[in-house]
């Protein structure tokens, strides 16, 4: 079993957890913007799947074990996402209200 050569220094921490904010921020901002509400929930997908692969990927550390572990996390992931949109789709959560 290899080890890992090294971690990242705290820095690289520290930007993931900057850009998970913004992030969060942006999905808080697109939620309260009218404008943004027929594709809120197509664009709330992406940026959660895009937190979820940071955090899978530099905190839990992914991104330095082997190729197999990430898609463990990564495949059910890309099996979910046209799933759950295919549903939101024929339930018509993409309707905007009023219209």
């Amino acid at each position: 079993m290899e080890e890992h050569s090294q971690h990242p220094p705290i820095r690289t921490y520290l930007l993931v957890a900057a850009v998970l904010a913004v992030i969060t921020a942006v999905e808080v901002s697109v939620f309260y913007i009218t404008a943004t509400a027929r594709f809120l929930a197509p664009t709330l997908i992406v940026l959660s799947a895009a937190k979820f692969a940071l955090v899978a990927m530099f905190f839990m550390h992914l991104r330095y074990d082997s190729r197999v572990f990430s898609g463990l996390f990564v495949g059910p992931l890309m099996i979910i996402i046209p799933i759950v949109l295919a549903l939101m789709a024929l339930f018509g959560a993409f309707v905007v209200a009023g219209h």
